[in-house]
């Protein structure tokens, strides 16, 4: 028997599906989206196993199988909802793909629901083993491997020293960005985002 749902609180019901057994992808997309809306609409609090079964027309017993927590569940949609906001570009000047990823960044973090929700799932990750391995996994390490890569082919593109550690410089320029998000004692804005790009890129010592 499909996942099926004939109402969601407040929102359309969930399409039907149809006979047959759908694709596990397009289960876990349903899930996934549904996850992402009530994040950004809602925040962390309002979202449970059934809210989300009842949205996206998936059984909880599957939920559960997939996702071991609601820490787990919210990162995961968290991750979806945000990842083609955050993508990293390749204009070929890496000065400018950095500054334009960070805008987006500070964007995302301080105009929109997302930097209440990733601060409250980065705290509850303390508590829950199951989010803290899911954050590490599936953000952390992905937001850190695509920032990489493209420190990487500047890199080959004669554009940074090869000697630089990739890895380094990820934590120099997001690693500032989400004190500032967790400890707010300085905003975090543009020109906070320009000035890690020029402070690293440049260098701060005299010549």
């Amino acid at each position: 028997m499909t996942d099926q749902v004939t109402a969601s609180d407040g929102h359309a019901p969930a399409r039907s599906r149809g006979r047959g057994r759908r694709p596990a992808d397009d289960v876990r997309a349903d899930v996934l989206r549904a996850v992402g809306e009530v994040l950004l609409a809602d925040g962390i609090a309002d979202l449970t196993f059934e809210r989300v079964a009842r949205l996206s027309g998936v059984s909880k017993t599957t939920l559960y199988k997939w996702w071991p927590s609601k820490g787990a569940l919210a990162l995961d949609g968290y991750f979806h909802a945000v990842q083609q906001t955050l993508a990293f570009p390749d204009t070929g000047d890496i000065r400018v793909d950095l500054r334009d990823q960070l805008r987006a960044f500070v964007h995302l973090m301080t105009t929109t629901p997302a930097g209440r929700i990733l601060a409250e799932l980065i705290g509850q990750s303390q508590t829950d083993q199951d989010l803290a391995v899911a954050y590490r996994t599936l953000y952390s390490s992905e937001r850190r491997r695509l920032a990489a890569e493209r420190l990487r082919a500047a890199q080959e593109a004669g554009q940074v020293r090869d000697d630089v550690d990739v890895q380094v410089v990820v934590d120099q320029l997001w690693g500032a960005v989400y004190h500032r998000l967790l400890v707010p004692d300085e905003p975090v804005t543009e020109s906070f985002a320009d000035a890690l790009v020029h402070n690293v890129l440049t260098g701060i010592a005299r010549p």
